[in-house]
């Protein structure tokens, strides 16, 4: 792929995903006639229309809608072969691990003991990210391991499942709500979760916020504080919740709310022997912390 046509796919991708070529020219630090005529360029290549134009809309036509989804991928697996060849040449190779904070169910400590005692191991370098980061840093080459929640996107990737664990609903102590001995979703109609999504798809019952989060929250000291006010609530897993008791919030069982699975996971063409030697090192560790697999 020669760098013309890289930079085509990048140009495709900003205009296909704001559906605006003067906001997608503003994200490309560039002017809108040039990527008016690249994308024209771009669809006289591939003898085909990639977007309905309009004077007041721009939409993707079913082949812009493939070329997106195949796209990404490219430009992704184009940035990974770069950031994984400069990774390899380093003259003080690491592995890099992502993860977000405090979802690791308490193991990472055990974790890496154990896989600094295995043959291959390297030195350790995190990547603390929001959660749903971590797939996307395995696939793009900025990460070479990670420790993941589920639900995931797992395209391109294995894990393996280490723990699954019941999640809770953290919600504000004077809500009426906190005086219940378990919930269930339908309880939680009309609260809102960090993300902007109704936690649960029931009519608004619950008792108007004072206090509205501007846009999606993923930082954990911001969506405390935002439960304690009782802006929104939050699902997290048991052991999560257990790092952050607080007067102010009240952690409740959901009778009908999925628990969570915590997975190590690497790209799918990954041979490394450091990467071998954590996911050893991790399913060994839990596996003995945790005899079943399965936390209560």
């Amino acid at each position: 792929m020669s760098d013309l046509e890289t930079r085509q796919l990048r140009y495709f991708v900003a205009v296909a995903e704001e559906l605006h070529f003067g906001r997608a020219a503003e994200r490309l630090a560039m002017a809108q006639p040039p990527l008016s005529r690249a994308i024209r360029d771009l669809e006289r290549r591939l003898d085909v229309r990639l977007f309905e134009r309009t004077t007041r809309q721009v939409t993707l036509t079913n082949a812009g809608e493939v070329l997106l989804r195949d796209a990404r991928t490219a430009l992704e697996a184009v940035a990974a072969a770069d950031r994984r060849a400069r990774q390899a040449g380093r003259p003080d190779p690491r592995l890099r691990l992502a993860l977000k904070a405090d979802h690791d169910a308490g193991c990472l400590p055990k974790i890496i003991e154990a896989y600094e005692a295995e043959e291959g191991a390297l030195p350790i370098e995190l990547i603390l990210g929001g959660r749903g980061e971590q797939p996307r840093q395995l696939r793009d080459g900025r990460a070479d391991v990670a420790l993941v929640p589920s639900p995931f996107d797992a395209r391109r990737l294995d894990f393996e499942p280490l723990l699954t664990e019941p999640r809770l609903v953290a919600l504000a102590a004077n809500d009426p709500l906190a005086a219940r001995s378990r919930l269930t979703l339908a309880d939680l109609a009309g609260r809102i979760l960090p993300d902007g999504a109704p936690a649960d798809e029931g009519p608004s019952t619950g008792p108007p916020a004072s206090v509205v989060p501007h846009g999606p929250v993923s930082d954990l000291t911001q969506i405390l504080k935002l439960v304690e006010l009782g802006s929104i609530v939050c699902f997290m897993a048991v052991s999560v919740a257990d790092r952050y008791r607080r007067p102010g919030i009240a952690y409740l069982a959901v009778n009908d709310l999925e628990p969570t699975t915590l997975t190590v996971m690497w790209p799918q063409d990954s041979r490394s022997p450091a990467v071998a030697a954590f996911v050893r090192a991790a399913t060994t560790v839990v596996s003995t912390t945790f005899a079943l697999g399965h936390r209560s």
